[in-house]
């Protein structure tokens, strides 16, 4: 198991007050009474946790979580708390930034209430602003927010481009992906650059740095291929998905995973121009997926079947290693890229924190 690292620029005495506040373990994790872990094997071993967000007991309008090696926090738009939380592997501490967006208690748990997506770069968090359509930059210490612009329409990924030091921002309503120049210092700063149009999408957003491009789908069975150095819509795969959801990427095997709502994930290859290389089932209802390097292991939520599929992959054929319960709309996905995936619970307003291993 890999160590965590700190937690970077770490002021010495922690921000107080309404910007941020620590919940220990203790009262963040509750033990479920299901048998959550992964093995090699197959086998579930110990039990799982369930970690509570504070303002989410009354449903939680989950999105897009993600995690940020850089921080070595798993980020979660809080939606309708108006929050962003950070989560520590190391133990599950939560920090809490508080009034990062308007809060909306009476929202549900709707997409389209708080702030719902972000990233991490230049030392800032950017999220996505639902209420006032904007995209924001925050201190990850102080939750201040640094700099906001508007939107051309309503958010839903939000992506840090490090090669560019640019913002993107996908907005499906308008069919396209918005794109922002950031600068760092004492006064941040985002300039828009324009939008790429976006056919039939955009639904997800990958970046892949080292190859200088980006991947979105379309909204039923194709993934799109946009480049960093020249932001346009450049081919587009076809991945046997009828409703491409979600992306993740295995750098190492240069390959793309798609997850379809229906119900499975497909591996394209990126050196093929997209050929599908494998697929396999999982429960229904996938949307968000997420890869862990380490472990060689892609995870796949089922929000209608209420599954955690864990599948394994070479880099020729992906392998279902274990179906595990997960909760009603459970339907996004991360890992610490270690040990640990992070589903998403709404109706309990928490996230499913499961431990796995070879």
């Amino acid at each position: 198991m890999l160590k965590p690292k700190p937690f970077p620029d770490r002021p010495s005495n922690p921000p107080s007050g309404r910007h941020a506040v620590l919940w220990p373990l203790r009262h963040a994790v509750v033990p479920l009474l299901l048998a959550l872990s992964i093995t090699a094997a197959g086998a579930a071993t110990s039990p799982p946790t369930l970690l509570k967000i504070p303002g989410g007991a009354h449903d939680l309008g989950f999105d897009d979580i993600g995690f940020s090696h850089t921080l070595d926090r798993v980020l979660v738009p809080a939606a309708q708390t108006g929050n962003l939380v950070l989560v520590d592997p190391a133990g599950n501490r939560l920090t809490v930034l508080h009034d990062i967006t308007p809060g909306d208690a009476d929202a549900g748990a709707h997409h389209d209430a708080g702030t719902t997506s972000s990233s991490y770069g230049l030392g800032m968090l950017f999220a996505s602003d639902h209420p006032q359509q904007q995209l924001l930059a925050v201190d990850p210490h102080s939750g201040k927010v640094l700099a906001r612009i508007a939107l051309a329409g309503q958010p839903d990924y939000v992506r840090y481009v490090a090669p560019l030091q640019q913002v993107w921002v996908t907005e499906p309503h308008a069919k396209q992906i918005e794109r922002f120049a950031v600068t760092a210092g004492a006064a941040p700063a985002f300039r828009r650059l324009g939008a790429v149009p976006v056919p039939h999408g955009p639904e997800s957003l990958l970046i892949d740095s080292a190859n200088g491009m980006a991947y979105s789908n379309q909204w039923q069975d194709h993934t799109m291929v946009i480049p960093l150095a020249d932001p346009h819509v450049a081919d587009v795969w076809p991945n046997t998905c009828k409703g491409s959801r979600g992306l993740a990427l295995d750098s190492a095997r240069h390959t793309v995973f798609v997850g379809c709502a229906e119900g499975k994930v497909v591996a394209l290859d990126l050196a093929r121009n997209g050929a599908v290389i494998a697929s396999a089932p999982t429960g229904k209802g996938v949307d968000i997926i997420a890869w862990n390097p380490a472990l060689d292991h892609l995870y796949a939520p089922g929000a209608i079947a209420k599954t955690l599929t864990v599948l394994g992959y070479d880099g020729h054929a992906l392998r279902v290693l274990q179906t595990l319960p997960a909760a009603a709309r459970s339907h996004c996905v991360t890992t610490d890229g270690r040990d640990h995936a992070y589903v998403c619970d709404p109706g309990a307003g928490a996230l499913l924190v499961y431990r796995d291993s070879r």
